[in-house]
């Protein structure tokens, strides 16, 4: 994974460089002018004074199933994380990247099941047991089924359409 870095130069004080229109250098507690070249940065150390120093940009955080952040929330607990993680999945490299740099947990993706043999009708739920049909004229009531649900109510075998809408 390669990683962006820029360089700005800071001063005992945390003080950054910066410079005016007229290039002239200034010194400021927030911002300050920053540069993608090493050398460049050195330079402007050499002649302003200061020194020079590396940001780097924040790794992305992985994406994970809730099964998997649950294995890196209790590796957090463990005397030897690493090991923990190796213990509870083949995905260690995953694991260990979500350990170190954070993660966020994967939606359930969601399905509109289609009614078998019908043209156009899609099942809708009501409550936690009720499975009923509709049909499309009333789209915004088509019932979203995760995959947990769909074997639940055992749709396995049915035309499924996957639901790209957060807006649930």
């Amino acid at each position: 994974m390669s990683e962006e870095k820029l360089y700005v130069v800071e001063d005992d004080n945390r003080l950054h460089l910066a410079f005016n229109d007229a290039g002239k250098p200034m010194w400021f507690q927030t911002g300050g002018n920053f540069t993608a070249t090493d050398s460049v940065a050195s330079m402007w150390s050499l002649k302003h004074g200061g020194h020079v120093v590396t940001l780097v940009e924040e790794p992305e955080k992985v994406v994970l199933s809730e099964k998997q952040a649950e294995i890196v929330e209790d590796a957090h607990n463990a005397k030897r994380p690493a090991s923990y993680i190796i213990l509870k999945s083949n995905d260690e490299e995953l694991l260990m990247n979500a350990y170190v740099n954070g993660y966020t947990v994967e939606k359930d993706k969601k399905y509109n099941i289609k009614v078998p043999h019908t043209k156009e009708v899609w099942y809708y739920k009501s409550g936690d047991a009720d499975l009923l049909t509709i049909c499309p004229a009333d789209k915004e009531l088509r019932g979203t089924f995760t995959k947990a649900e769909i074997e639940h109510y055992g749709l396995q075998d049915c035309e499924k359409e996957e639901v790209t809408d957060d807006a649930d």
